[in-house]
């Protein structure tokens, strides 16, 4: 019997395809998140914030859900507080004894100035200074999560669209395998981020969104101001050289949705 592997936000866009994965390759798997669910399949659920390093049970918590823990896949994350959450779990960690920390992070994190990056950035940080054993992998923005912006810009009568706004979008089930494929092997420091195989205007995201749902839309340019407009333009929130390149497209991906 093996010791199980702990993965933080299992029950996510990206855990819904890691967790399956890990169980495929053999190992026992337990999830940590907000809220608790009955154990099967090889699963097993505890409950906690890593925010407050509480549980809603007792003996839950995240010390508790690292009991016999040698490996944390960590990919829980939210709007704001993924620093001071994933230094809670860093702290719990080297408590228990962990031998591998692997952490999803964002293409862009120690470029890109708000607030959102400078957490992820922070998070990061946390893990590289654990003095745990670590694993950082960088990804682009999910489909997924183009899929929701184009969504609810769709529903304007005009869309704006900010100049000079790339994306360079990956599929999540891509990213889950190459962390799969990163928690099975030795820790390895900050590895190549992980991409799209495409670099798209904003503009040609919503113009392709709208086509495949048979849409059209008015689009007006605007100007995104200040540092991260300047960022922006001038792609610090992509990665051109040392990328590793997920193989499903943003077209691909629709195709899905469509059907």
């Amino acid at each position: 019997m093996t010791t199980p592997i702990l993965v933080t936000g299992g029950t996510g866009t990206l855990g819904s395809h890691v967790v399956p994965l890990l169980r495929e390759a053999g190992h026992d798997v337990r999830v940590l998140s907000r809220h608790g669910r009955a154990p099967g399949d090889g699963v097993e659920y505890v409950t906690a914030d890593l925010l407050k390093g509480e549980g809603e049970g007792e003996g839950e918590g995240i010390g508790a859900a690292l009991a016999g823990v040698e490996t944390v896949l960590h990919l829980a994350g939210g709007p704001k507080g993924d620093d001071e959450a994933t230094r809670n779990l860093v702290r719990a960690a080297s408590d228990a004894g962990v031998r591998h920390l692997v952490y999803i992070s964002v293409t862009g994190a120690d470029a890109v100035p708000l607030g959102y990056f400078r957490a992820k950035l922070g998070a990061e940080h946390a893990v590289a200074d654990s003095g745990l054993p670590w694993t950082v992998l960088r990804a682009a923005q999910f489909h997924d999560l183009v899929l929701k912006m184009a969504q609810g810009m769709a529903r304007l009568p005009v869309i704006p669209v900010p100049g000079g706004l790339r994306f360079q979008p990956v599929d999540s089930r891509d990213v889950a395998a190459r962390l799969v494929e990163l928690t099975l092997a030795k820790p390895a420091g900050l590895v190549p981020d992980l991409t799209g195989p495409t670099v798209y205007d904003l503009a040609d995201l919503l113009t392709t969104y709208l086509k495949a749902h048979g849409k059209r839309r008015p689009m007006l340019p605007v100007r995104i101001p200040g540092k991260a407009g300047r960022a922006y333009r001038a792609g610090r929130n992509l990665s051109l050289t040392d990328t590793t390149i997920g193989k499903r497209t943003w077209e691909d991906f629709l195709a899905d949705q469509v059907r």
